[in-house]
C-alpha cells in the first residue's frame, strides 16, 4: 500500500514563520537596548513579565487565524 502525505496545511506553516519571526523580533530589540528595564518601564510590574513572551504568541496566533485553509480533496465532501 503506497501511503501519499498530505501537504502541510497552510494555517500551520502560517503560524510557524510568525512564532519564528516573533522571537526574533523580540530578541533583537532585548538585543539592540541591551536589557533596558525602561523600555516597557511604564507598564504595571505585573504586566511587564507578561508583555514580552506574549508577543510572539500573539504573531503566532494572528499568522494562524489570517492564513488560508489548505482544502483536502483526499476527504470526503462532509469531512472538508
Amino acid at each position: 500500500m503506497t501511503y501519499s502525505k498530505p501537504p502541510v496545511e497552510r494555517k500551520v506553516g502560517a503560524a510557524t514563520a510568525g512564532s519564528y519571526l516573533g522571537l526574533v523580533a523580540v530578541l533583537t530589540v532585548l538585543q539592540t537596548v541591551n536589557a533596558d528595564l525602561d523600555l516597557i518601564a511604564f507598564l504595571p510590574d505585573w504586566l511587564e513579565s507578561l508583555a514580552i513572551p506574549l508577543l510572539p504568541g500573539l504573531i503566532t496566533w494572528v499568522s494562524g487565524y489570517k492564513a488560508k485553509h489548505t482544502a483536502r480533496p483526499d476527504l470526503p465532501p462532509d469531512q472538508r
